[in-house]
C-alpha cells in the first residue's frame, strides 16, 4: 500500500453502516437516515447536498435497509451522474444505477423495444440541425446556420414542455416565451419535422424521453416490471426538471412514495430550456407526507461572500424567493467583496487582468479563479487583456472567440474586403474604416439593431457587433487605420489568444459556471443592460437574472470581485449604471424595497397526510409534525442502528436497560381498549404493546416526540395524537375526533 492511498483521493471504505454518517452535520445526517417515503431536501448552495444524498444511499445500502440494484439516483449530466458512482464506490454501495434521465429512459427504451413494438428500435440522430434544415426547405422558410440552431432549441423546447406544432404559438405566449420567428413559422417547421422523422424512422433526444412515457403508460406489464426493479428513487438538481422528465418519474414510482429529491428554487436558471421549479415547489402539496429537510449550512464559501449571496436573495420577488434559504457559513471570516467601477469596458478587462496577475504572483493558482460574464460575446475582451498581461486562460461553455464560425467567416469576408475593397460595391459609401467593417459585417448578418430572443441568433450578433466595437477603438487609436491593418490586427489577436491552458484561469459565462467553485471570483459587466439582461422583460424574466447572479456570487470561495463599466469605450458617453441587483448591498447605493422576515432556517420538517400549513395537531398543540418519521431507528441508550423489527419499536437493543413508567404503559393499555371496543377493532390495531411500551419509555411530550416513535404512523398520529400527549401528560384525553 503506497502513501497515496491514504490521500483524500483514495479515502478508505467505511467499516460499518454508523461509520457512513461519520463527520455529517444534523441536518446532512437527517438526510441520510430518513431512507423512506417521500423526502424533499431543499439544499442551498455550498451545503453539501451531493455528500448527504450519497452517504443518504450508501447509509441504506450498508444497513442493509435498501437493495443496491433496487436504487435509482438520476441527475442532469454524465459528469454529475460518473461522480456519484464514485462516491458511492468509495462509501461501499457499489451496484447503485447512478444516471441521467436520457440515459436511464433509453436503456429501458432499448430492452423493452422488441416486447412493446417489435423489430428494431429506430436510429436516435446526434443532432437535429440537418433535419431541422429540411424541413425548413419543405416549408420555403429560409434559414441560416444560427436560425436553424434556435429553430432546433424551440423544437426541444416544445417537446420537454409537452408542446405539439399547433398549440406552440399559445404556448410560446403562455409562458412569456420570445419567438426567433413567427411563431406561425416555428410552428410549421415543427410539423414538419416531426414528419420527416417518422418518414426516415428516426427519432431525437427527445423522443427517447417521450417514446419511453408512452410504453410506460400503455403497457402495464412492462410499468411494472421497470418498479419491480427500482423502487427506491432519488433525483438531483430537482428544480430543473422538465414536465416530460417528471411524466417519466411518476411512472416510474407508480403508486409508491420512496422517492426522494433534492434542489434549491434560488439556482433555477434553466427555463429558457423547459426547466421549472414548481416540481420543487408544489412536492409537498403532491406528497403531504413529505419529511422536509433544509440544508442551510454553507462549507464553500466566506460568511462575507454569503452574506452578499442572502443579500441579493432578499430583495427577490417571486415563487422561488418565498422558499429561498438564508445561508450560514461555516468557514472563517475572509475578505470583503470588492466592488469596481471602470469608465469603459477595456478599462473593466486590464483591471481584472492586473488583479489576477498579481494574485498569481502572491501564490494563487491560476486555476481556482475565474473570470464569469453573462454572455459569451464578452469573452473576447477578456481573453485580449490576459493574454496582454500574460496570463494562461482557459475558456468553458463557449468556444474561443476566434474559433467561432461566424467571427471565421467575418474574417474571411474583412479579408477579402481589404484585398479587393476597390471593386466592393458595398464600400462605396463607407467613408471610414468603422463604416467599411459594418458594411462588410452587413452582409454577414450584423444589423444596427439586435435581433429579439436570447438564442443563437442572438449569440452570432453579439460576436459580430464586437468586431464592430473592435473597428470603433482600433480606429480611434489610429485613426489612419486602414482595413488591411484592421485585419492584421484581428490575425494578431487571433494569435495571441491561443494562451497555454494549463493552470489557465477559467472564463465562462454564468451558465455554464453552474456546479463549478473557485477561489477567487470575478463577476464582470454587472451593469444594467447585461445583469440583468436587455431581452428579460418580465417579472418572471428579471428574477431569474437575479438568481443567475446568485449563483455566480456563490461560486466564490474565498474572494469576490463585483465590476461593471459606465461605457462600452473610451472617449464614449458614460451612460451606463450598475445592476439593480446591487442596490443596498454594494457602498453607497440605496436598498430597494425590501422583504420581510428572513429565509428559511435549516432543520428537519415531518408531515402528516392532509394537513395544510399552519395546521396543528391535539387542539392546538404547537410545533406538530407533518408526517411519522418513518427513518431507520438507533437506539436511544447505546445509539447502536437497530436491525430487528421489534428492538425499532422499542427504539433500543433488546438487552439494553429499559426505563419505562409502568404506570404510563397501563392507562395506555386501558385508553387502547376503549378505542378498540368503540371502532370495532383488536386493540393491535389502535396500537400494538411494543409500540405502547416505546410510548411509556420514551414520554413525549409534543407531537414532534412522538412522531419519532417507529408505529406512530400519520394517520394515527393525526387520529390519537391528542389523546396521548394528554395521557403522557397526567391529564385526561380529551375523547375521540367527532369526524372519525
Amino acid at each position: 500500500m503506497t502513501a497515496a492511498t491514504h490521500s483524500t483521493l483514495f479515502p478508505q471504505v467505511p467499516d460499518s453502516a454508523d461509520a457512513v454518517l461519520e463527520g455529517l452535520d444534523p441536518e446532512q445526517r437527517a438526510v441520510a437516515t430518513a431512507l423512506h417515503g417521500p423526502v424533499c431536501v431543499l439544499a442551498g448552495a455550498g451545503t453539501g447536498k451531493t455528500r448527504a444524498i450519497t452517504h443518504r444511499i450508501a447509509y441504506g445500502v450498508r444497513a442493509g435497509m435498501l437493495q443496491p440494484a433496487s436504487v435509482l439516483a438520476v441527475t442532469f449530466t454524465n459528469r454529475a451522474a460518473g461522480e456519484m458512482r464514485g462516491r458511492l464506490r468509495q462509501l461501499g454501495a457499489a451496484g447503485v444505477q447512478a444516471r441521467t434521465f436520457h440515459s436511464a429512459a433509453l436503456r429501458q427504451l432499448q430492452y423493452f423495444w422488441p416486447k412493446a413494438v417489435g423489430g428494431a428500435m429506430p436510429r436516435i440522430i446526434d443532432r437535429k440541425i440537418q433535419l431541422v434544415a429540411d424541413a425548413a426547405a419543405a416549408c420555403r422558410i429560409r434559414l441560416d446556420r444560427n436560425e436553424l440552431r434556435d429553430a432546433a432549441a424551440e423544437i426541444e423546447w416544445s417537446k420537454v414542455t409537452r408542446t405539439v406544432p399547433s398549440d406552440y404559438a399559445a404556448a410560446t405566449a403562455r409562458h412569456g416565451r420570445e419567438a426567433p420567428r413567427d411563431p406561425a413559422e416555428i410552428a410549421q417547421i415543427y410539423a414538419t419535422y416531426e414528419d420527416l422523422k417518422r418518414e426516415r424512422a428516426v427519432i431525437d433526444f427527445e423522443d427517447v424521453l417521450l417514446l419511453t412515457v408512452g410504453i410506460l403508460q400503455d403497457r402495464h406489464d412492462i410499468a411494472e416490471q421497470v418498479r419491480s426493479q427500482y423502487q427506491h428513487f432519488v433525483v438531483d438538481e430537482y428544480q430543473d426538471v422538465s414536465p416530460l422528465q417528471q411524466s417519466l418519474l411518476e411512472l416510474w414510482l407508480g403508486d409508491r412514495d420512496d422517492l426522494c429529491v433534492v434542489g434549491d428554487a434560488s439556482q433555477t436558471i434553466y427555463s429558457f430550456t423547459g426547466a421549472t421549479p414548481d416540481h420543487l415547489l408544489d412536492f409537498r402539496h403532491r406528497h403531504p407526507g413529505a419529511t422536509v429537510v433544509k440544508l442551510v449550512r454553507d462549507y464553500r464559501s466566506t460568511p462575507q461572500v454569503v452574506h452578499l449571496a442572502n443579500g441579493l436573495l432578499s430583495q427577490a420577488r417571486g415563487r422561488a424567493a418565498d422558499h429561498r434559504l438564508e445561508l450560514i457559513s461555516q468557514r472563517p471570516p475572509g475578505p470583503e467583496p470588492r466592488y469596481t467601477e471602470y469608465a469603459d469596458e477595456p478599462a473593466e478587462a486590464e483591471g481584472a487582468a492586473r488583479r489576477i496577475r498579481d494574485l498569481i504572483a502572491s501564490g494563487v493558482l491560476a486555476s481556482e479563479i475565474a473570470i464569469l460574464f453573462r454572455t459569451n460575446s464578452q469573452s473576447e475582451t477578456y481573453e485580449q487583456a490576459l493574454a496582454d498581461a500574460g496570463v494562461p486562460y482557459q475558456l468553458r461553455g463557449a468556444e474561443r472567440f476566434f474559433d467561432r464560425p461566424e467571427v471565421r467567416k467575418a474574417g474571411a469576408a474583412l479579408r477579402a474586403a481589404a484585398r479587393f475593397g476597390g471593386n466592393d460595391t458595398l464600400l462605396e459609401d463607407a467613408v471610414d474604416l468603422p463604416s467599411q467593417v459594418r458594411a462588410v459585417l452587413s452582409g454577414e448578418g450584423w444589423t444596427g439593431e439586435p435581433p429579439a430572443g436570447s438564442g443563437a441568433v442572438r449569440e452570432r450578433w453579439d460576436s459580430l457587433a464586437a468586431l464592430v466595437n473592435l473597428a470603433h477603438d482600433f480606429a480611434a487609436a489610429q485613426p489612419h487605420a486602414t482595413l488591411g491593418d484592421l485585419v492584421a490586427e484581428l490575425d494578431e489577436r487571433a494569435s495571441a489568444q491561443h494562451a497555454p491552458t494549463v493552470q489557465g484561469v477559467t472564463l465562462a459565462s454564468l451558465h455554464s459556471a453552474k456546479g463549478l467553485e473557485w477561489d477567487v471570483v470575478f463577476l464582470v459587466g454587472v451593469a444594467e443592460g447585461m445583469m440583468p439582461i436587455t431581452y428579460a422583460r418580465t417579472d418572471e424574466q428579471i428574477e431569474e437574472e437575479r438568481r443567475l447572479l446568485y449563483v455566480g456570487v456563490t461560486r466564490a470561495r474565498e474572494q469576490l470581485s463585483v465590476s461593471w463599466a459606465l461605457s462600452r469605450s473610451p472617449g464614449t458617453r458614460p451612460n451606463r449604471r450598475p445592476s439593480r441587483f446591487l442596490n443596498g448591498l454594494r457602498p453607497g447605493s440605496t436598498a430597494a424595497p425590501g422583504r420581510t422576515g428572513t429565509g428559511g432556517s435549516g432543520g428537519v420538517e415531518v408531515g402528516f397526510p392532509g394537513a395544510r400549513t399552519g395546521d396543528l395537531v391535539g387542539g392546538g398543540t404547537e410545533g406538530a409534525p407533518r408526517r411519522t418519521s418513518r427513518t431507520p431507528a438507533r437506539c436511544r441508550v447505546c445509539g447502536r442502528t437497530l436491525r430487528d423489527a421489534g428492538e425499532m419499536k422499542l427504539m433500543r437493543c433488546e438487552d439494553c436497560p429499559s426505563d419505562m413508567d409502568e404506570g404510563l404503559y397501563e392507562r395506555l393499555r386501558e385508553w387502547r381498549a376503549v378505542q378498540a371496543r368503540r371502532s370495532g377493532q383488536p386493540d393491535f390495531c389502535v396500537f400494538t404493546d411494543r409500540t405502547l411500551m416505546a410510548i411509556a419509555e420514551a414520554g413525549p411530550s409534543t407531537p414532534v416526540e412522538l412522531a419519532r416513535i417507529p408505529g406512530v404512523r400519520a394517520r394515527k398520529l393525526q387520529r390519537y395524537g391528542a389523546d396521548v400527549l394528554d395521557i403522557c401528560a397526567g391529564r385526561e384525553p380529551a375523547g375521540d375526533d367527532e369526524n372519525d
